[in-house]
């Protein structure tokens, strides 16, 4: 499926071992920003479990996906080239001048439906393919990635109000709580907290779970009810590479090439240990 998107006819895809995918898709972020030696790779880190179990619970060529962040779609196109979504060359161009597998998705972006490169707009879009599908009598799920930083935005909320009050219970929304945005901590920044209480007191089916737990990743987001669905993730941008510095700015981080060696020699000899061997 060449530069297509998830919910295409045709599309295929299959993960084995969400754990693996999840490894493979550090260890390939890695790899994507190494050449420029910063990048979004906080992102992928943080989420990487999320977008595993997304590719493990979705329907191939039917549900759709909506990447609000658009820095986050490194850990999108990490996992597409691992499944064969993109190839070795449109990987390797992540991020250069020209290529569409950009550092800050765009609604260009292959693989996912729908990336918002502005901050707080993913939700409204995945509301309206939410309620489309509804009004086509198409029997499909829309998954929304969303960050913490994004709950600061008004426009989340006004979308949430309507999701609820329209009883989208084929929406889910995946928001990755890692207390890291382009200012400093989130909690720093606004006060967000309590998040799943808010998000109950809209009219949505919330709850929280450790975001790097895989079993209760995959569990979370099984299931039909009445109501559209949000699950807060607590995530790490530093989660699962142990080498990088205690102050590495979780936002963009820095990879000089030293550091990129020691990376991408940590993940390989896990993926090695851990699942391949």
């Amino acid at each position: 499926m060449p530069l297509g998107h998830v919910s295409d006819i045709g599309a295929r895809w299959s993960v084995e071992d969400p754990e693996r995918l999840a490894t493979a898709i550090r260890l390939r972020a890695v790899r994507m920003i190494a050449p420029q030696g910063l990048g979004y790779l906080g992102q992928a880190l943080s989420s990487a479990e999320q977008v595993a179990a997304l590719f493990a619970t979705m329907s191939p060529g039917r549900d759709r996906l909506v990447c609000s962040p658009g820095h986050y779609v490194i850990a999108i196109f990490a996992a597409a080239a691992e499944l064969g979504l993109l190839t070795e060359e449109e990987a390797a161009s992540y991020g250069m001048d020209g290529s569409p597998v950009e550092a800050i998705g765009t609604e260009r972006s292959p693989v996912a439906d729908y990336v918002c490169g502005s901050l707080g707009q993913g939700l409204s879009a995945a509301v309206g393919f939410a309620l489309s599908d509804r009004l086509r009598g198409l029997h499909r799920r829309t998954f929304a990635m969303v960050s913490d930083g994004e709950l600061e935005e008004g426009q989340v909320w006004e979308a949430a109000m309507f999701a609820a009050h329209r009883a989208l219970s084929r929406l889910t929304v995946l928001v990755d709580a890692n207390n890291s945005q382009v200012d400093g901590p989130v909690d720093a920044i606004t006060t967000i907290e309590p998040v799943v209480a808010k998000w109950a007191a809209f009219g949505w089916d919330a709850a929280e779970a450790d975001g790097h737990d895989m079993a209760a990743v995959l569990g979370s987001l099984k299931g039909d009810g009445e109501r559209p669905v949000v699950r807060i993730y607590r995530t790490s941008t530093s989660h699962g590479l142990h080498c990088l510095p205690a102050d590495a700015d979780g936002h963009f981080i820095k990879l000089p090439p030293w550091l990129a060696a020691r990376a991408d020699a940590e993940l390989t000899e896990r993926l090695a240990r851990d699942f391949d061997a």
